[in-house]
């Protein structure tokens, strides 16, 4: 499967991007509770996912989108916040985000250079991430950046990581087989497991597109869902509109932070063509709107093949929710420090579902986990403040999951999936795209 974001130009598409640079327009005055930050450009492969994921690495919220890309220009409109809710006022931001948009290459969001990265897939078990790093800190690595992600019984995990001793990425090719050779055989635990898998490289340029690749191709989408309490499996509906030569695809879920990107990835990634789209969230609901077509210019085909999309777009949303407590760690980085303190959530009964490291230049150790007891049901308080006294409480927080802000719109009928609904909206979505742009006073 592609995933490299940078492709090789030949001059000739070097003058034509040149020619057709992104226009970039931020305005904080026409909506009272967003800014609405507006993208016209020429049409081009992966340019929806590189704009949202611009947003969406700065951690702001999208309130609407308004996406249309017929013919050789792009358009679309988005309505962003910060994350509690309110409009952009930092002008550094606000001066990232027009830089960025306005630019054609994909923007690395971090810069990974002088690491090796490391990919895991497998099958999810208490205490895996501690062995992960208990055999890392023994075999020399430095952690610089990482992520885990668990859904459906599996894990993916990506790890940046430097020699210790050199402070540069691990080129000693037998150093490099030890380490894939004994976290296979802790990936993989007591049973051969065929899909289990581990890989040294280069890094790669956008670590949450990664993780959606690395999970899609182990087929996480297929295996049976994990019972979690207190949360709703998104709704995902696929019709083909014949007259037009789309398939519309319908998403009715919970709102959170990064919605938007893991849909676009997933369906760039499995080479769908997004011409029109809309994205409406009020209160804690997001509903969403694609009409697409493979990458030669046909809708789906066939049921089967719905049905896997379907499958996969719902686990694209499920990856990324969170569940479990919060827990921040900031402390100085040392050696070991992340082994240690994973060992003891494991000697504790926490399992970790998802987990964001992060070295800041400063030598700091910025950590994000979320964590369970072992049988995926909330964590005992008792339990939680017991880890937190061993690993230092000035160091260890329980944070709230950051939660979306959005402002009512009583204006806006309530969401129906397919039927009348999605009749009704297929005749008026590009003139109601037009109309959000400002390029026509009316749609109705």
């Amino acid at each position: 499967m592609e995933w490299h974001a940078f492709v090789d130009l030949d001059e000739y598409e070097k003058l034509v991007i040149r020619m057709n640079r992104p226009r970039v327009v931020i305005d904080n005055v026409v909506c009272g509770s967003a800014t609405i930050v507006k993208v016209d450009s020429g049409s081009k492969h992966r340019i929806l996912l590189e704009a949202v994921q611009v947003l969406t690495d700065l951690n702001l919220s999208i309130k609407k989108a308004y996406i249309s890309s017929d013919g050789r220009w792009f358009m679309d409109v988005f309505h962003v916040t910060d994350q509690n809710g309110n409009k952009l006022t930092d002008e550094s931001v606000i001066n990232y985000i027009e830089q960025s948009l306005g630019t054609v290459q994909f923007v690395r969001s971090k810069d990974f250079d002088g690491l090796t990265a490391l990919e895991l897939t497998g099958t999810d078990r208490v205490g895996l991430l501690s062995e992960v790093f208990a055999v890392l800190a023994d075999l020399e690595c430095n952690v610089v950046e990482a992520k885990l992600w668990t859904h459906n019984g599996r894990i993916a995990s990506l790890i940046y990581v430097s020699d210790i001793n050199l402070g540069s990425p691990i080129e000693d090719s037998q150093k490099i087989n030890r380490i894939e050779a004994r976290l296979r055989q802790i990936v993989k635990g007591d049973i051969e497991i065929r899909t289990a898998r581990t890989l040294a490289y280069a890094p790669v340029t956008h670590i949450d597109r990664r993780l959606h690749q690395m999970m899609l191709a182990d087929r996480d989408y297929e295996r049976k869902p994990v019972l979690k309490q207190n949360t709703e499996s998104p709704i995902v509906t696929i019709q083909n509109w014949a007259e037009r030569s789309y398939s519309v695809v319908n998403i009715y879920c919970t709102d959170r932070t990064k919605l938007l990107f893991d849909v676009v990835c997933t369906l760039t990634d499995m080479d769908y063509a997004v011409f029109h789209a809309t994205m409406n969230a009020s209160g804690d609901r997001a509903y969403m709107e694609f009409y697409i077509r493979h990458s030669d210019g046909t809708p789906i085909n066939s049921q089967s093949e719905m049905g896997h999309a379907r499958q996969c777009l719902q686990a694209a949303i499920e990856r990324r929710a969170s569940e479990g407590v919060r827990l921040e760690l900031c402390t100085d980085d040392r050696h070991g420090l992340l082994a240690d303190v994973t060992r003891t959530f494991r000697e504790n009964g926490l399992n970790l579902t998802r987990a964001e490291i992060s070295t800041t230049a400063e030598n700091a150790s910025l950590n994000i986990f979320y964590v369970t007891d072992a049988l995926g049901t909330p964590a005992d308080a008792r339990i939680i403040e017991l880890v937190r006294e061993r690993i230092g409480l000035e160091n260890l927080l329980v944070k709230e999951l950051p939660k979306i802000h959005h402002l009512e719109d009583r204006d806006q009928p309530q969401v129906a999936i397919g039927g009348p609904f999605l009749l009704a909206s297929l005749g008026n979505l590009v003139k109601k795209n037009l109309y959000n742009l400002g390029l026509i006073k009316s749609y109705s």
